[in-house]
């Protein structure tokens, strides 16, 4: 996300609350797996890695936004996103077993402290002429936006191989590829590269995983898939942007928390 409130730009405008409604949405998406720790008072597999990957972009796109100044609408759904993202966090670390809450702990520190603090320090030291320092910070948010992006190939591959998309809802799908759509327009309106960019290979994958789930929409579900885990594409985000990994000991708990999974790849 990026750009003003300026009315001068209607359509970004537009396109900017537009994405807002759509990411506040999908932020909270993961409410009935945290409803779900807490009554359990455990974390069971439930993975931390799509929260805190969620919360370093959220904060990452925030400095963006100082650095580009007037960027209003992206400063207002990643605040958004980051509170959000603290307290699932913090209720993980509640209930999750020492093993995973320290495995965390570290990754949180390594992550949204350690490399933040370093891409902060780093753009500070660039010298701002001819907006280099936005530049220099922009390429580094399209990177790891397109690292986020890139997350889905593991559960297309999944599909592919079962021909099954028990891990894959529609819906979902449908709601990912509608934002990448959404914050791709407001880049191109508002004339920034570093939010559209990214847009394009969300909105890709997204258009792939309905065409997938289309054709094997109707294929029996593999036994063999209800005791395996779920595919590693909890790293999807944004914005928008956020995939889950879990367990699961019968089909039931597949289509709960694969439900959940890849929530949090709504990117910006």
């Amino acid at each position: 996300m990026a750009g003003g409130m300026s009315l001068d730009h209607p359509w970004a405008f537009g396109f900017g609350i537009l994405g807002n409604v759509i990411s506040f949405m999908v932020y909270l998406a993961p409410l009935p797996t945290f409803y779900r720790i807490y009554r359990k008072k455990s974390t069971e597999g439930f993975q931390s890695v799509p929260y805190v990957v969620a919360l370093f972009s959220a904060m990452l796109w925030i400095f963006y936004a100082f650095i580009k100044k007037n960027a209003y609408l992206l400063v207002t759904i990643n605040l958004f996103g980051c509170i959000v993202e603290t307290i699932y966090i913090i209720m993980y670390l509640v209930y999750a077993q020492r093993k995973a809450r320290m495995n965390t702990a570290k990754m949180f520190m390594l992550l949204n402290v350690g490399l933040f603090s370093l891409i902060v320090l780093c753009t500070l030291l660039i010298p701002n002429k001819g907006s280099l320092r936005l530049k220099v910070l922009g390429w580094i948010c399209v990177a790891f936006a397109v690292s986020v992006f890139a997350a889905p190939l593991s559960i297309i591959r999944q599909v592919i191989r079962t021909k099954s998309v028990e891990f894959m809802p529609f819906s979902l799908s449908f709601a990912l590829t509608l934002s990448a759509v959404v914050w791709f327009s407001f880049g191109l309106f508002s004339r920034d590269i570093y939010i559209a960019l990214p847009n394009v290979l969300g909105f890709t994958f997204g258009v792939v995983q309905m065409v997938l789930y289309i054709i094997y929409k109707d294929t029996k579900i593999p036994e063999s898939l209800t005791e395996q885990k779920l595919p590693g594409h909890e790293l999807a985000v944004a914005k928008l942007g956020a995939l889950e990994e879990g367990k699961t000991k019968n089909s039931d708990h597949g289509n709960d928390r694969s439900r959940d999974g890849e929530v949090e790849m709504s990117s910006v």
